[in-house]
């Protein structure tokens, strides 16, 4: 195992270090990062830059031990314990520490404090966390739910709560597969709204939970679904774009509309009638759609994205994989709930089936249909799922084979657009987008994580320095460096100034 991962060079869950440094610091960060992710193993004796196998010598490889077993205990809270051991590899001793999943998030370095010392893994980079990252580690870590907190400045009434358990029970009967299943429906009540922490009793009193403000639309929690088209396969030039608000039923069906208009609706002939076919099947998109409202985390504010590009339909959730989820576990029918009180309320609504069920029933159905396993990217920050556009490979229901496009639902893109643009303007809620108002320029995002995170540090700071980038970046100033002038070269950034007084700035 310890071979492949040296073959394999450094990743997400492993890291390479030459030898042990003076300063404990720069290892600590990522014992920490370990302990608040998936667990990972650091190893010391290879190189990171050329996965050379350097080992140490024997006479003093105890006491390296010894030390890095120390440093891990003066250093971290709550206190992490790592599992330490030897082995030899082509003749040379290495050490191996392995971090485990800490279920006491968040955390974090002793001596840079909880503001200042945690640390999470990144694209296979270790950084410092981010204001929600660390609320979203504290919510784990004391096994609770942000979506049952105390909704604190928003003020309900009995007809408030009497409406939304009225709506609840209408979605409910609309998504009723058969008859059976719209007469079980019963009614809902404050006491049902209270026991999945929709609802908080103090003192005889019902007050709002964030699960209360996110199905209603109502509150402090700015909930939106950010919808849009665009031409080719990137983000350079939008053709349509929309943002729904209001109940999250609302927006649900609201966004998945908007993607049915925007992919190709086909015809086939069965015997003496003809049957309309789009080329994703419907019920894979609304599941994803769904599955991204109830899952999602409402500690990061930003919305979630579904983009129709002329290969894929892409779907963007905001926040990192709750703890205990990969996306391998997730795309075997693993289930972690991130929000039990929507989970509740959706499964109530028949919104959702059986918790964990949806990812395989998504990729069954997808596949079914003759089209590319779905791809699932990212997890760290955010989880991004695409579906790619065109049948790729032939299925037993032959009726496939005679689908003949009738109407392709795309919009009119022979209007001025815009140059480039950001990952989804702003837009007013329900208006129908002008694209002959569009800019000619907006902010074009680069795709690369590392690069987003610099960028986006320049927009809000007007430059950056080396250093800063690779405190951002949680790397080394060579490796910061590199990926500066990656961005220039690519026309992201300028650089300006000259040896220690060289900064990025934004390229106009």
């Amino acid at each position: 195992m310890i071979i492949q991962e040296i073959l394999s060079g450094e990743s997400k869950n492993v890291e390479f270090k030459e030898n042990l440094p003076e300063r404990s610091i720069k290892y600590m960060k990522s014992v920490v990062a370990f302990a608040n992710g998936n667990g990972g193993k650091i190893i010391f004796g290879i190189a990171d830059k050329t996965n050379e196998v350097v080992g140490f010598d024997k006479e003093d490889i105890f006491k390296k031990m010894d030390a890095i077993a120390n440093a891990v205990s003066d250093s971290c809270e709550p206190a992490i314990i790592p599992d330490i051991t030897l082995q030899t590899i082509e003749g040379k001793t290495i050490i191996v520490v392995e971090i485990s999943e800490g279920r006491q998030r968040p955390y974090y370095i002793k001596a840079l404090g909880r503001e200042g010392g945690v640390y999470v893994r990144v694209a296979g980079t270790t950084r410092l966390a981010d204001e929600y990252m660390i609320k979203e580690l504290m919510f784990e870590g004391s096994n609770r739910y942000f979506d049952q907190a105390l909704c604190t400045g928003l003020i309900i009434t009995d007809q408030d709560i009497d409406a939304l358990c009225k709506a609840m029970k209408e979605q409910a009967v609309k998504n009723s597969h058969n008859k059976e299943q719209k007469a079980s429906i019963k009614d809902v009540g404050r006491q049902q709204l209270r026991s999945w922490g929709i609802l908080i009793e103090r003192d005889g009193k019902d007050y709002p939970t964030n699960a209360y403000a996110i199905l209603t639309g109502c509150g402090g929690l700015h909930i939106a679904t950010q919808c849009g088209v665009f031409k080719g396969t990137t983000k350079e030039i939008f053709v349509d774009r929309r943002e729904y608000t209001g109940p999250i039923w609302e927006q649900i069906e609201e966004a998945f509309q908007f993607v049915l208009r925007n992919i190709h609706l086909g015809a086939t002939i069965e015997g003496l009638y003809r049957q309309d076919i789009y080329e994703i099947p419907p019920d894979a998109i609304r599941e994803l759609i769904i599955n991204a409202m109830v899952h999602r985390s409402y500690l990061d504010h930003g919305t979630i994205q579904i983009a129709v590009y002329d290969n894929r339909l892409e779907i963007t959730s905001p926040g990192k994989l709750p703890m205990g989820q990969t996306l391998e576990r997730m795309k075997e029918g693993y289930s972690k709930i991130r929000n039990e009180a929507l989970a509740h309320a959706f499964s109530y609504m028949n919104l959702i089936e059986h918790w964990g069920s949806g990812i395989p029933r998504i990729i069954g159905k997808v596949k079914a249909a003759g089209l590319r396993e779905p791809e699932f990217i990212g997890g760290d920050v955010d989880l991004r799922i695409n579906i790619y556009r065109g049948q790729i490979e032939p299925v037993e229901d032959n009726r496939i084979n005679k689908i003949q496009v009738i109407n392709t639902k795309m919009p009119n893109i022979n209007k001025k657009v815009p140059d480039t643009t950001d990952n989804m303007p702003d837009t007013d809620k329900k208006v129908p987008y002008n694209v002959d108002d569009v800019p000619d320029t907006i902010e074009r995002l680069p795709d690369n994580e590392q690069m987003k995170h610099i960028y986006k540090d320049v927009l809000e700071n007007g430059s950056i320095t080396t250093a800063r980038a690779a405190e951002l970046l949680g790397v080394k100033q060579r490796r910061a460096r590199a990926v500066l002038l990656d961005m220039v070269k690519k026309n992201y950034l300028k650089k300006e100034g000259a040896a220690r007084s060289t900064i990025y700035v934004k390229n106009l």
